[in-house]
């Protein structure tokens, strides 16, 4: 027996069984397109949700300088701890692993004013790596806060896109004057619209940014309100931290064990909880949809042993001349495994289609589904195990006939 014999006896009873094998094909391509869109939409659920968090920076610590909580080497507690210039550029050169870090003056109460338009949002004086840290990526046509700013205390802005549309509406607005307090900024950039699910004082979208310089001229502020740090392998995050405690512990002579001297929010944290949250929730879809794909094959293996059932004879005449039970067992997996790539197949199909038109402004909200080779590769594997069962103990079973008593059914 060849495997065209195989696949002569398969047409032939798809061409006599045709409700039977549609409603079986149904059941397998059911359970194929929902353990697929079930583990397609959990990762693009969780790629959206790590975008989110990601908008507020990658690998970022946030620190803000307190007051001491306990006393150190005859100093009292209750003492503040006031980060300027000198402590930055000593943490750049104590603390291994950073790819930037920078001061950030704050303020909220600021006027900017275009024309009748008045508002008062958030404002941010920082150096030029600021952007890349907090992912401030201007439109283009525009840029942020540079090094020559810097240098030459420029009063230029960079607007968040909200807050441009606020001031300027439909305008080009890069190269145009806002006035903050009364004092004229020339705009030279825009902030590209991006996700953000967090932030400590408000969100980018509507702040704007100025030359930390600049702000500290015109608003005589030397100490800075808090500081940023990027660390290039998340994993050494903890380290850096510990780090920058010791280094300012030493700078300011405060316990290093003090957690109050300076609070850190770790965005690393949330995109740890993040991942840990959306692996058990896919691992909850997978399974799921794997209990959905085990009743097809259930209906499966159902199948096959009625078809065992009305080919007895055929299986007893088979034996009769000579057929091993190999070959038995050989012919009734290949038709079941044939039946379930069949079935496997338009359930990807029908996924596949379903992901590629999902709408796109549903992508904010839920993330756009997709079929990723780690969700390909588990639902051919599990479909495969499955097919394998179901065929595996019929087929045995019909192996196992006496060729005399199937001859006499």
């Amino acid at each position: 027996m060849g495997w065209r014999n195989y696949l002569r006896q398969f047409l032939r009873d798809l061409r006599s069984q045709k409700l039977r094998t549609v409603l079986t094909l149904f059941g397998l391509v059911w359970g194929t397109a929902s353990v697929t869109l079930l583990l397609a939409f959990g990762e693009g659920l969780q790629e959206r949700l790590i975008k989110n968090i990601r908008g507020l920076g990658e690998n970022i610590v946030i620190c803000w300088p307190s007051q001491t909580s306990k006393p150190w080497e005859g100093l009292p507690r209750n003492r503040k701890i006031a980060i300027k210039d000198e402590d930055i550029e000593a943490l750049r050169r104590e603390v291994p692993g950073l790819t930037a870090i920078s001061g950030e003056y704050s303020a909220g109460n600021k006027k900017f004013k275009v024309g009748h338009k008045v508002l008062v949002p958030g404002m941010t004086g920082a150096n030029p790596v600021f952007a890349a840290m907090r992912n401030l990526i201007p439109q283009t046509g525009g840029r942020y806060v540079n090094d020559l700013d810097m240098d030459e205390r420029r009063r230029v802005v960079f607007l968040g896109d909200g807050l441009k549309n606020d001031l300027f509406g439909d305008e080009e607005a890069v190269g145009k004057y806002v006035t903050v307090n009364g004092v004229p900024f020339l705009v030279v950039g825009v902030m590209q619209k991006k996700e953000q699910d967090s932030s400590y004082q408000g969100r980018d979208t509507d702040r704007a940014s100025i030359p930390g310089t600049t702000f500290r001229a015109m608003y005589g502020q030397e100490k800075y309100g808090n500081f940023v740090l990027q660390v290039a392998d998340a994993d050494k995050v903890e380290v850096a931290k510990d780090k920058v405690i010791a280094t300012l512990a030493k700078i300011h002579r405060f316990d290093p064990t003090d957690s109050e001297a300076v609070r850190m929010w770790d965005v690393t944290e949330n995109e740890k909880f993040m991942h840990s949250f959306m692996l058990g929730f896919r691992i909850f879809l997978g399974v799921m949809g794997v209990l959905t794909l085990v009743v097809a094959g259930i209906g499966v293996s159902n199948i096959m042993n009625v078809v065992v059932e009305e080919r007895t004879k055929e299986i007893g005449v088979k034996m009769a001349l000579g057929a091993r039970q190999r070959a038995i067992i050989t012919q009734f997996l290949f038709e079941t495994l044939l039946l379930t790539a069949l079935g496997g197949a338009i359930g990807f199909a029908i996924s596949a289609g379903i992901c590629a038109g999902f709408p796109a402004n549903l992508d904010e909200y839920v993330g756009t589904p997709a079929i990723s080779l780690q969700v390909g590769a588990t639902t051919t594997a599990v479909l495969g195990v499955i097919g394998f069962l179901a065929g595996f103990f019929p087929a045995r079973s019909a192996a196992r006939l006496n060729p005399v008593e199937a001859l006499r059914l």
